[in-house]
């Protein structure tokens, strides 16, 4: 079973999945570095379940997308680019949008572990948290077109051309 199937694995990442989003955000705000963000998160906003006193986020996870993200952000960029309706640019959207795409992107594309529809639900309940108009279906059609490009097996089709799946 991979962590993504196992049911005590999913609240960890998707505590994860938000706090990412979040240092991804307080990233591109405020220039700090990366390493002191990250260690912020996990010394100072991560808790430990009163019960079990197991960790509520998957820290290595966290870190990973974190990492992962501006690591690849001019690929990743140029990939949510090419999903975007035609007269939309990554520039014209929210930040904290920005940084949620991004991250899922990231997933989507390094992230094999975990399947492209878990993916695609985890962020739209994430974008239902920050936004109440209809930011959460644009994430999912921006979601999906990128999932049909990066994951083309996990929907029944083969990569379109130029795409390479590992």
């Amino acid at each position: 079973m991979t962590n993504a199937q196992n049911p005590r694995n999913h609240e960890p990442r998707s505590a994860a999945r938000l706090a990412a989003l979040q240092a991804l955000y307080q990233l591109e705000i405020t220039g700090i570095a990366p390493d002191d963000v990250i260690g912020e998160f996990i010394e100072h906003r991560f808790g430990r379940d009163l019960e079990s006193g197991m960790p509520r986020h998957d820290e290595v996870f966290f870190a990973d997308l974190v990492h992962g993200v501006l690591k690849h952000q001019v690929e990743i960029d140029t990939s949510i680019a090419r999903a975007l309706a035609a007269g939309w640019t990554l520039g014209r959207i929210d930040s904290i949008l920005r940084a949620l795409l991004r991250s899922a992107a990231y997933e989507l594309v390094a992230r094999r572990d975990v399947p492209a529809k878990v993916v695609i639900d985890e962020y739209v309940e994430l974008a239902r948290d920050f936004f109440d108009g209809d930011e959460p279906g644009f994430v999912n059609a921006v979601l999906d077109s990128l999932a049909r490009q990066k994951r083309a097996a996990e929907f029944g089709a083969a990569p379109p051309d130029g795409e390479v799946e590992f």
